[in-house]
């Protein structure tokens, strides 16, 4: 005999409301995440540049490991925004 499925609103733990549609708390769950994602990105660019600065004698990495951290946390921004777009 058959087992019976369960709905899709059984197998994500309630992620899925209708075909496609998230339920608020998780998509206010994934843009809660980039509060803490793009400082950390920012910040964690800083440190590598002003290590490689400490390493290598210079005074302008720490520039370059700031500009990469800021680029990494809008990358991050697009890819939530353009994945959240795909489930209206």
């Amino acid at each position: 005999m058959p087992q019976p499925q369960p709905s899709s609103n059984q197998q994500g733990g309630g992620a899925q409301e209708g075909p496609g549609k998230k339920n608020p708390w998780v998509q206010m769950g994934d843009y809660a995440q980039l509060a803490f994602v793009f400082p950390a990105a920012t910040v964690i660019g800083w440190l590598i540049g002003a290590a490689l600065d400490h390493w290598l004698h210079t005074t302008w990495i720490y520039l370059a490991g700031l500009i990469l951290g800021i680029v990494a946390g809008f990358v991050q921004l697009f890819r939530t925004a353009i994945k959240d777009s795909k489930n209206l």
